[in-house]
């Protein structure tokens, strides 16, 4: 069984809470606009950190991370993205992703709103963990964490504070 946290849209902060709440994981898995690679680092600390870039993120972070990630994890298959949309309206290029790899779990970030949604049309589980960060016009700053073990999925843990 593998724990992982999930977070997105930091932009430049790091809230302090981060460190607690993700001190278990195995892993954190980030969604990108981080606007400096900082907060990377600083993750790393913790433990491994896989992330993408998102479109407010510079060279320094786009120089370290991809547009999008796609790797096995316990029996999933996983499609970490920024901009992805949503379940139904997923944006084209993501959409294509989706259709040519089948990941059975898609992680996104960019809305600034915390979603968990299974699928039906794709047969995949979509995340999007809000925003971790204090900029954008949501009221939430959510971040998530999750256990892995094999297919099965449990323990969905969601950090919620107004912002």
């Amino acid at each position: 069984m593998k724990k992982v946290g999930i977070l997105s849209d930091t932009h430049g902060y790091t809230h302090p809470q981060l460190f607690e709440f993700f001190k278990s994981c195995d892993e954190i898995w980030h969604l990108g606009d981080m606007m400096n690679i900082d907060i990377i680092y600083e993750l790393e600390t913790i433990t491994k950190v896989r992330a993408v870039y998102g479109n407010c993120d510079g060279w320094d972070v786009r120089s370290r991370h991809k547009e999008w990630e796609l790797f096995d994890f316990e029996e999933h298959k996983v499609l970490l993205k920024h901009i992805v949309g949503k379940p139904g309206r997923y944006y084209p290029d993501a959409l294509a992703l989706i259709q040519e790899h089948k990941p059975t779990i898609v992680v996104a970030g960019h809305s600034h709103i915390l979603m968990v949604k299974h699928d039906p049309q794709h047969q995949c589980l979509y995340i999007n963990p809000g925003s971790a960060g204090k900029y954008g016009i949501h009221t939430r700053l959510t971040f998530l964490r999750l256990d892995f073990d094999g297919k099965k999925l449990a323990n969905l843990e969601i950090f919620d504070e107004a912002k």
